[in-house]
This record gives structure tokens, C-alpha cells and sequence, in this order.
């Protein structure tokens, strides 16, 4: 994804959005919900329910910016809530999540030897 930023931090808001909000109310599910501020360097990404539509949303010193992508087969693989903080993203599971690619990966396994 090319964007005119280069963010520090990329925030995932796991919990679906109505997507009638546009940058008004998506601030203020930064302000209220993830408890940031939508000021600071960094992308912060949502989802409608269907998981078919993504809104990034940043603000590039000069006033907030809104990002729109659909996806017209499919849904984006989304992780699911595991704890109220705001997850964090790295630039590669960003590209991954557009691309269509799971972020999360699968939960560690845990062996134990047997009959040893």
C-alpha cells in the first residue's frame, strides 16, 4: 500500500465498525474506544461486520485522511478480540492483512514427550 505517510504505529480496532462513520466518528472511536490520540503518528484500521470492507484512517499534519478499500470476493482475514488493549500492527502484517493473508498465524503448540 503506498500512502503519502510513513506511520510510526499501525492500531488494529478488532471489534467491527458501522461503516456509515466516516473520519468524525472514527476519531472518536480512537478517542473513546482505543483511548489514543487520532494526532499521533500512526494508522488506525477498521472494519465493517462482514469483514469485506476496511477504513484506515491518520492524520498527516494537515488534517485527517481516510483510507477505503472493498474487496469485491472474499473477506479480510481478522483476528479475533482476545483483550481490550488496541493491537498493534508491524508494516509487514499490514501488507499482509491487505493482501489477504492471515496477521495472527496459529497459537503456539505445546508438546510434551511421551514415554520417555
Amino acid at each position: 500500500m503506498k500512502m503519502f505517510v510513513q506511520p510510526a504505529r499501525v492500531y488494529l480496532h478488532v471489534e467491527a465498525v458501522d461503516f456509515r462513520k466516516s473520519i468524525n466518528g472514527l476519531v472518536l472511536i480512537v478517542e473513546q474506544q482505543l483511548l489514543l490520540s487520532p494526532f499521533i503518528d500512526a494508522l488506525f484500521i477498521f472494519s465493517n461486520k462482514k469483514r469485506d470492507k476496511l477504513k484506515i484512517l491518520y492524520w498527516d499534519k494537515t488534517g485527517f485522511a481516510l483510507w477505503y478499500k472493498r474487496l469485491e470476493k472474499h473477506r479480510f482475514k481478522w483476528p479475533q478480540k482476545v483483550t481490550d488493549e488496541p493491537m498493534t500492527l508491524s508494516e509487514q502484517q499490514l501488507h499482509w492483512l491487505l493482501g489477504g493473508f492471515d496477521i495472527v498465524g496459529h497459537p503456539p503448540l505445546q508438546y510434551q514427550s511421551v514415554g520417555l
